[in-house]
């Protein structure tokens, strides 16, 4: 069915948002508190469910949003504080399989989380954005856009969109070096732009007269 369509985009776009963001702020950290050196005077427990606002809409918000959730879900699970695990995740080097776990379920856990307290928005909120950046042509994009919201929302929900993107995350890849953030990008981006396009295309042909 199109609505499927629209859940493969949608995931699509949320993917690169997820990996930047994960990148984003764990060099933006390292950065900001002097590199390798920094040992913060207080560190709070990343055990202690924290309020982090969304500050802005949309899906690089939300990814931002769900990243940090995520960064304290981990931390929590391997017993050390959200600052070191920010620096031990920004040194290059191949990641311990307990690293990997805590990272996703993290994650996941973020997203059960926004989706107890609220804070996801519906999938037809996304969809307009995934759209707009997907590599599809100008048609496909308009038939996709006048399915009603009513029926987006009823066969996609949100945490079933980001709970499919974090699984299909290559955690262990992407973490292995993020000094260069514009690879990570990349490969997230080619691996899913064409399961993408072989998905809505296919699914068009439901819509098609005939």
């Amino acid at each position: 069915m199109a609505e499927q369509g629209e859940d493969v985009t949608v995931r699509a776009a949320i993917l690169p948002t997820i990996a930047a963001a994960l990148v984003s702020i764990v060099l933006g950290v390292q950065v900001a508190n002097g590199g390798g050196d920094f040992a913060p005077a207080r560190t709070a427990d990343p055990c202690v469910a924290r309020v982090v606002e969304p500050i802005a809409t949309g899906i690089e918000a939300l990814g931002a949003r769900l990243v940090l959730l995520g960064l304290d879900g981990a931390a929590c699970q391997l017993r050390v504080s959200r600052e070191a695990l920010v620096l031990q995740l920004a040194q290059p080097r191949e990641r311990s399989d307990a690293e990997i776990e805590a990272m996703r379920t993290g994650l996941r856990n973020a997203v059960q989380r926004m989706q107890a307290d609220g804070t996801l928005p519906p999938a037809s909120d996304l969809a307009d954005e995934a759209l707009a950046n997907a590599d599809l042509p100008g048609y496909v994009k308009s038939l996709l856009r006048r399915l009603p919201d009513s029926m987006v929302n009823g066969a996609l929900k949100t945490d079933d969109i980001l709970l499919r993107a974090i699984d299909d995350l290559d955690l262990r890849a992407m973490l292995a070096d993020l000094s260069d953030t514009d690879d990570i990008t990349r490969m997230i981006n080619d691996a899913v732009s064409r399961a993408v396009k072989d998905s809505l295309i296919a699914r068009l042909r439901d819509l098609l007269p005939g």
